[in-house]
This record gives structure tokens, C-alpha cells and sequence, in this order.
């Protein structure tokens, strides 16, 4: 089944990565190359459940994080932007041993970008799952109604409600679930404070970066991701800017690693294996 977990994944246990302001949770598992998985804003390193275990059994070390004011990572940072993203990326391929390939959703994507162009001596490829690699095109009247939606004390419902709908054709079984634990993350003060800051994030300063790319990698889309108006034209201009390739992934949302993980590690993998990346 597509979102079966490999028996002979072991859950992992969770380490916390020490910096400058706080603590960055992550798991590993696996022997064998790097790869760091960096989840999106509101969501968490559990995303990456389904894949993480098939590429451990495909021979890899695999780290997932959760961004800073998420999950079990502490929201004592003064920010919460790509480049403090990026730099937590970074201490963590330091501490495991890099250089890794990062698998980077969303915004997650976007740190991974930022890091591979900061520090090309630490990425030796990249995975970009329905990432934001420039500003998307919105108005002032769209944010000022984004930032009004997240206030409270609605703004983890509407928030719950969004992130659901980001799923498409094949949503997980345990959406519930997640949407659940999601939420449970962002009840917290700090935690929903610094949800709200990673919300203004610009990824104005990622697209500045892409021309110095060096690693290259492989852009994956979801053909129905609702977060961007074509999504198959953003997986082209995205791979054109690093200089990669593109892989669409039919009838997914904004998560193909959850809706077709099976697809997603199939590409990953092949990735991986060409020119002994990670």
C-alpha cells in the first residue's frame, strides 16, 4: 500500500540540537550517506513518516527536523525566517557529519535552497517538495486578511482548516490525526507566536540565492498543490533556476511525500543515486 511504513523502520528517538536561542528537535535513523528532512511552516517533522523509512531502507541516513516554533523545537528564537532556518540546517549537517542531501516541503524548501547556496561545501543535492522559492504573487488586501485570520481566538481553526486543505487526491489515512498533533503543537503561546512570526516570512532573499545554486537538484510538484496558481509552470521556473529537473507528481497537494510517498521515494532515491549524492 502507498502509505504502508516499512516494518523495518524503528521509530526514532528525539535529540535536540543546541543553538543560539533555543533547541531544535530532530530524529535520525538509518546508516549510510546524510539526508536532512526539513518539513514546512505549521506542519511537522512527522511528515516526513512515509518517506523517511523508505529511504532508510534504500541505504541512507535519514534527520528530520522540526523548524524552530514547532513541533518539540523550543519558540525561545528572535527569529524565524529562511536564513534562521537555514542556519539550524546547517548546525545539524555539522553535527550528523555532512555534507547531506536536503529534502526540504515548503518553506522547508525554501531553507534547503538557502543553505545550498550559502553553504554549497555542506549540500551535495537537493529535494524541493512544493517549495517556495520566491514570493508568491499576493495583494495587500490577501495579507492583511491572512494576518486577521490568524488571530485569536480562531486562528488555529482556521489555520487546521487550510492545512487539511492542502491535501488532494490522496490524503493520509491518519490526516486526523496529524491535523490533531498539528494543532496540539500550536496551542501553545510561544509556539503559536512563532507560528505567526514564520508566517511573515519573505522568500524575497531565497530567490535573490538561487543563481548560486551549485548542487542542483530535483524540483517536485504536486499537480493539484492549491498554493500555487500553475503548479507544473512553478516546478519549470524552479528548476531552471538551479539549474535542476522537475517531477510532477499527479492529482497531489502541497505534500506529495504524504500522498504519494512511494512516487516521491522512487524520485528521491533515483536522485540520490546519481553521482553518489548525500
Amino acid at each position: 500500500m502507498a502509505n504502508a511504513i516499512s516494518l523495518s523502520f524503528m521509530p526514532a528517538t528525539t535529540h535536540y540540537l543546541s543553538r543560539p536561542g533555543g533547541r531544535i528537535a530532530y530524529d535520525v535513523s538509518g546508516c549510510g550517506p546524510l539526508v536532512v528532512c526539513v518539513p514546512g511552516m505549521g506542519d511537522l517533522r512527522s511528515s516526513y513518516r512515509l518517506l523517511a523509512p523508505r529511504l532508510v531502507d534504500a541505504g541512507y541516513r535519514v534527520a528530520a527536523m522540526d523548524l524552530r516554533g514547532h513541533g518539540e523545537s523550543d519558540a525561545s528564537f528572535d527569529g524565524y525566517d529562511n536564513a534562521a532556518s537555514s542556519g539550524d540546517v546547517v548546525a545539524l549537517i555539522d553535527e550528523l557529519g555532512g555534507p547531506a542531501t536536503i529534502v526540504g516541503n515548503s518553506m522547508g524548501g525554501a531553507a534547503a535552497a538557502y543553505t545550498a547556496a550559502e553553504h554549497p561545501g555542506r549540500v551535495s543535492g537537493l529535494v524541493l517538495l512544493g517549495a517556495f522559492l520566491r514570493e508568491p504573487p499576493t495583494s495587500m488586501w490577501t495579507k492583511l486578511m491572512l494576518r486577521a485570520l490568524l488571530l485569536r481566538p480562531w486562528g488555529r481553526a482556521a489555520w487546521g482548516r487550510y492545512y487539511a486543505s492542502l491535501f488532494k487526491d490522496n490524503p493520509p489515512a491518519d490526516l486526523p490525526e496529524r491535523r490533531a498533533a498539528a494543532n496540539a503543537s500550536l496551542s501553545r503561546p510561544a509556539h503559536w507566536k512563532a507560528f505567526v512570526a514564520t508566517t511573515r516570512t519573505s522568500h524575497q532573499p531565497v530567490c535573490e540565492r538561487l543563481a548560486r545554486v551549485g548542487c542542483g537538484g530535483v524540483v517536485v510538484m504536486g499537480t493539484k498543490d492549491p498554493d500555487f496558481a500553475d503548479p507544473a509552470a512553478e516546478a519549470v521556473w524552479g528548476a531552471e533556476q538551479i539549474r535542476g529537473e522537475t517531477h510532477l507528481v499527479a492529482g497531489a497537494g502541497h505534500y506529495p511525500q504524504v500522498e504519494q510517498p512511494d512516487e516521491v521515494a522512487r524520485v528521491t532515491i533515483a536522485y540520490l543515486r546519481r553521482g553518489d549524492r548525500a
